[in-house]
């Protein structure tokens, strides 16, 4: 008699064909993850209709590899977990039509996920989720503190007002020359610099929303002065002061909403919770504080399937099935779940 829920997650909202097989939620039994930044790397950023015949070329090599991977057929499936946005439309598109066609073929009912969510239920994959919770999501098209007041609710406190910090890395690294994508390059060499240089924070006193527009012009325009009076600025300390005013303003709003509200668990979720120096900074401004902090490992923080697939278990719990009507939704609003 069959007791353990399996869920097969499908992500394709930009420029990673991923599927992974998830037991009960929390048990990741397979996660096949297939790449293109290299194809992406040489136009500094991702071009959606590279990225788009990408997943066609490797949408069902992925799946029958996850299914391979974890020993199961479709068969076995209890439903099938797929990102409906947000994210680039015709890549979004690739997954929804792949799990439409496996559940019309199998009999297999299918939840449509939010793509926020599963970076944010990556975090089940390490440990439960104690809620009330508070999530700080930090990604390349996505800044936001999200607030869970019970599994699968959820409720966006912050947000950015103009560039994500995924964003601003990025611009910053373009300009000091680095390839795509920066974010790593940045924090790799902020590890060798000084934050010596004064860059603004900006706090928008009042609100936990966030920008960093501003901030990102403030580097360019360091770095084009200093050229112009013929002085050199070191990329370790540029970088190195960037980072430092990216995290502060993510720590000081995440710390204040998790006091304010009282949570019991903040989860880092996103791309951009690989970086090192906002792992170790965040790992610190909550070590005396009485709420647990979740950092998910680093192959949970980029985008995959085992998170689409431990939302999915969720959402699957909770009730929600999507129909053959579902669609690619690059809008898509995490709060109306």
């Amino acid at each position: 008699m069959k007791t353990d829920q399996l869920i097969l997650g499908i992500e394709t909202s930009c420029d990673e064909t991923a599927a992974a097989v998830i037991k009960n939620g929390t048990e990741i039994l397979s996660n096949v993850v297939a790449s293109q930044i290299e194809s992406h790397k040489r136009f500094g950023g991702v071009v959606p209709e590279i990225a788009s015949r990408h997943h066609v070329e490797q949408i069902t090599i992925v799946l029958e590899e996850a299914l391979l991977r974890a020993g199961v057929s479709y068969e076995d499936l209890d439903a099938i977990a797929v990102t409906e946005g947000p994210g680039l439309v015709g890549a979004l598109l690739i997954g929804v039509n792949a799990a439409k066609a496996v559940a019309f073929a199998h009999g297999i009912p299918i939840v449509g996920i939010h793509h926020i969510a599963g970076h944010i239920y990556a975090n089940r994959l390490i440990q439960e989720i104690e809620y009330p919770a508070l999530s700080l999501v930090v990604s390349g098209g996505h800044t936001e503190l999200v607030l869970l007041e019970e599994p699968g609710s959820f409720k966006v406190i912050g947000e950015t007002r103009d560039d994500a910090a995924g964003e601003a890395y990025d611009k910053v690294a373009r300009t000091l020359g680095l390839p795509y994508p920066g974010g790593p390059h940045i924090d790799r060499l902020a590890q060798m610099g000084s934050p010596s240089l004064k860059l603004p924070r900006a706090w928008l006193e009042g609100s936990y929303d966030f920008s960093f527009s501003g901030l990102k012009s403030a580097v360019i325009n360091t770095l084009h002065n200093a050229e112009q009076r013929g002085e050199k600025i070191e990329p370790e300390d540029l970088a190195a002061s960037f980072q430092a005013s990216v995290i502060e303003v993510l720590i000081v709003k995440a710390v204040k909403a998790a006091k304010e509200y009282n949570v019991k668990q903040v989860l880092l979720a996103g791309g951009v919770a690989a970086n090192k120096g906002l792992r170790e900074a965040l790992t610190d401004a909550f070590l005396e504080l009485p709420i647990d902090l979740s950092i998910p490992p680093l192959y949970l923080c980029t985008d995959n399937a085992a998170m689409i697939g431990a939302a999915g278990s969720v959402m699957f719990e909770k009730g929600k099935r999507s129909g053959m009507d579902l669609n690619g939704n690059p809008g898509l609003d995490i709060e109306v779940l």
